[in-house]
C-alpha cells in the first residue's frame, strides 16, 4: 500500500505534471510565476486547497454519487463543493490568519473557478482512487504544480535581467521556458 502512494507521489508530481503534461492551471503558472515570493504562496494554497477537495470529492464519489447512481451529476456537484471548500477557506484565513491574508488572500478566488482544482477532482473519479488514493493523488499533482511554479518564477526572475531580442520579451519568452521545462519533465517518463 505505501508503495503504491509512493509511485503515485512520484507519478503525479513529476512524470505526470498537471501543467507540462496536461496543460491544467496555465492561468495561474502564467499570472503569478512572475516573482518567486507570489509563486509559493500560490503553491501552498494550491497544496492546501486541492488537498482538501481531494479528499471531499473522492469521498462523494464513493459514498453518495455511486451508491445512488447520480455519477452524472458528479461535474455539478463537484464545482459546488469547491465553491464551499474555497469559501470557507477564504473565511477561516480572513478571520484567523491576517498574515497569510495579505499574502494570498487575492488568489483563494482565483481557484475556485480554476480547471485545476475541479481537474484533479475528476482525475481522481476517473481513476476510481478511494478516499486515501484521491487525497494523496491530489496532494502529489498539487505539490508538483507548485514545484513547477517555484521554478518556473525563479527563471522568470532571472530572463527579466538578461539580455533577449525584443520580440522574444514577455509572453513568447515565458511560453519557451515552459515548453524546455515540459521536455525536461518528460525525461522522468524514463525512470
Amino acid at each position: 500500500m505505501i508503495r503504491d502512494l509512493l509511485i503515485i507521489i512520484l507519478a503525479s508530481s513529476l512524470i505526470n505534471n498537471i501543467i507540462l503534461s496536461q496543460f491544467l492551471g496555465l492561468c495561474p503558472f502564467m499570472g503569478t510565476s512572475k516573482k518567486i515570493g507570489n509563486a509559493a504562496g500560490m503553491g501552498v494554497l494550491v497544496i492546501f486547497v486541492i488537498t482538501l477537495v481531494s479528499a471531499a470529492g473522492s469521498a462523494i464519489n464513493l459514498y453518495v454519487l455511486k451508491p445512488f447512481g447520480i455519477s452524472y451529476l458528479q461535474t455539478l456537484i463537484y464545482i459546488i463543493v469547491i465553491m464551499i471548500l474555497v469559501k470557507l477557506i477564504d473565511l477561516i484565513i480572513k478571520k484567523f490568519f491576517q498574515k497569510i491574508n495579505e499574502k494570498v488572500g487575492d488568489y483563494l478566488p482565483i481557484l475556485a473557478t480554476n480547471c485545476i482544482v475541479l481537474g484533479t477532482v475528476i482525475i481522481n473519479t476517473r481513476a476510481d482512487y478511494d478516499v486515501l488514493t484521491g487525497t494523496v493523488n491530489g496532494f502529489a499533482l498539487a505539490l508538483g504544480f507548485a514545484l513547477v511554479l517555484i521554478i518556473f518564477a525563479g527563471i522568470r526572475e532571472r530572463i527579466e535581467y538578461s539580455d533577449i531580442p525584443e520580440s522574444f520579451k514577455g509572453v513568447p519568452i515565458s511560453l519557451v521556458i515552459a515548453g524546455l521545462m515540459a521536455m525536461a519533465f518528460f525525461g522522468f517518463t524514463f525512470l
